[in-house]
């Protein structure tokens, strides 16, 4: 197999070519390592690389699968990147921020010690915003991170490092966590799939695991590898209060969708929507009636200014806040779009946290029924492909069809399901646009129904005939 169609190999894949000694651990390790080395400095996924570490531990994978008898865990050898806010102890945890450039964790974050345990080899860190707090990944530890379809363009955040090394072909599998979109986002913007599970599916480490509008996540390039590593990830932790028992395994055979009713907006919100967003959610549609389903439009009567002041509400209550006690003592640090973050939350009083709270029981007062008549609901992930590489927009408003945005809770569609924290949402790739960045359709289920998002996904990637499974289908970097 090239170097290259290694390095895009699923998880899944591996593993049943690891069991049959027809790949090696090793082998694999090499070229993606190789692979980050050729991209890297074009894309700025990865700052944080621990490559001979993770070769050693990829020979010791090896030998567990050439062992007769031997048992090996679930992801036994397979390259996986953590993202800058996930702690692993030993390691440095920077946030993406200068503040921390030489912290060393004491402790690892639930669900990665999951996914340690489970025998994935971490070799390298994905990049991620100050404090996670952007929809873009850029900050003055790290630099800029481009989505690898068009370098002139974001990756998206804040998981952005995980879903570009993820579209680069130098990581297997990655992990996110999404506070207003930030699995999702990236997804959208590199042509990956993203998962943003229920609220306490998987466990959190603290204080973040509290907040209902804060999620860990799976990433990868397949439905059947986001499944693979959202079975490990998920289930009740002791330390984690809000993680739910019983552990649900999601399945990873399905049987067709035809018949299926499923609902579909493509505003959402009244948010101001790219041509090439529409165009591609259409096709989107088209595929899940081609499969069998009826798919019928709908209106929700949401309103993007409501959504956008609950959104500024709880940010300004819990996220925010916590940014702020940093800018009290390292402003000089800080990027201007955390400043300005920390910012926005002094202006948020304990009414605007109850008029939001009203806000979403009225939102979900409108979807929640609506679900009962549909196993889904679709609607494009992001209203634009991507934004510019570099461009944080605090001094300039970004622009929609030519049109302002004010703020970021103004033009994010992703945060609906962070209001909505109890139903499922995957982003799968619908296509490309002009620019050839590709754009996202979001998959969301009715609450804690994870495995009728999983169902649909892994139809429509079927139909699509994967997402990376050729050349064409794969940046060319």
């Amino acid at each position: 197999m090239a170097t290259t169609d290694l390095c895009y190999i699923t998880a899944t894949e591996a593993l049943a070519l690891f069991r049959k000694k027809k790949l090696s651990p090793v082998e694999l390790m090499k070229a993606v390592i190789k692979r980050a080395e050729k991209t890297e400095p074009k894309v700025n996924a990865l700052p944080m690389r621990y490559f001979d570490e993770a070769m050693e531990q990829a020979k010791a994978a090896e030998a567990t699968y050439m062992k007769r008898g031997a048992k090996p865990r679930t992801l036994e050898g397979i390259p996986f990147v953590v993202k800058d806010e996930s702690m692993m102890e030993g390691k440095t945890t920077t946030f993406g921020s200068l503040i921390y450039k030489d912290a060393k964790d004491g402790e690892t974050n639930l669900t990665i010690e999951r996914v340690l345990k489970a025998g994935a080899i971490v070799h390298a860190r994905g990049a991620a915003p100050e404090f996670s707090c952007a929809p873009y990944t850029q900050s003055r530890i790290w630099g800029v991170t481009r989505t690898p379809w068009n370098l002139d363009y974001s990756c998206g955040g804040s998981s952005g490092g995980s879903g570009a090394s993820l579209a680069a072909g130098s990581t297997i599998l990655a992990n996110g966590s999404d506070i207003g979109g930030s699995i999702r986002i990236p997804a959208s913007m590199t042509g990956t799939v993203g998962y943003k599970p229920p609220f306490g599916r998987n466990p959190d480490s603290a204080p973040f695991n509290l907040d209902q509008y804060c999620h860990i996540g799976p990433m990868a390039r397949s439905v059947a590898d986001v499944a693979l590593l959202q079975n490990v990830m998920c289930g009740p932790h002791p330390k984690d209060i809000a993680s739910l028992r019983p552990k649900v395994t999601v399945p990873t055979s399905y049987k067709p969708i035809k018949g299926w009713k499923i609902a579909y907006s493509l505003d959402l919100a009244g948010y101001d929507i790219e041509p090439d967003v529409v165009a591609n959610t259409h096709k989107a549609i088209e595929t899940f009636r081609a499969l069998g389903a009826k798919v019928e439009e709908v209106d929700l009567g949401w309103k993007r200014e409501e959504v956008a002041r609950a959104a500024r509400a709880h940010f300004g209550t819990i996220f925010g806040p916590w940014i702020a006690r940093y800018a009290e003592s390292h402003s000089e640090l800080m990027t201007d779009y955390a400043l300005a973050f920390a910012e926005m939350a002094k202006s948020v009083t304990a009414k605007d946290f109850v008029e939001g709270l009203e806000i979403e029981t009225k939102m979900y007062a409108s979807f929640g029924p609506m679900m009962e008549r549909y196993k889904l609901f679709l609607c494009p992930t992001l209203p634009l492909p991507a934004t510019r590489a570099g461009e944080s927009y605090v001094d300039t408003k970004l622009l929609i069809n030519g049109k302002p945005q004010d703020g970021i809770e103004e033009w994010l569609m992703t945060i609906c399901f962070n209001i909505l924290s109890r139903c499922p949402v995957m982003s799968v790739p619908s296509g490309r646009a002009s620019n050839g960045v590709p754009t996202g359709l979001s998959i969301v289920g009715r609450t804690y129904d994870d495995a009728t998002v999983f169902h649909a996904a892994a139809a429509y990637e079927a139909a699509m005939g994967g997402f990376y499974t050729e050349a064409k289908k794969r940046p060319k970097l």
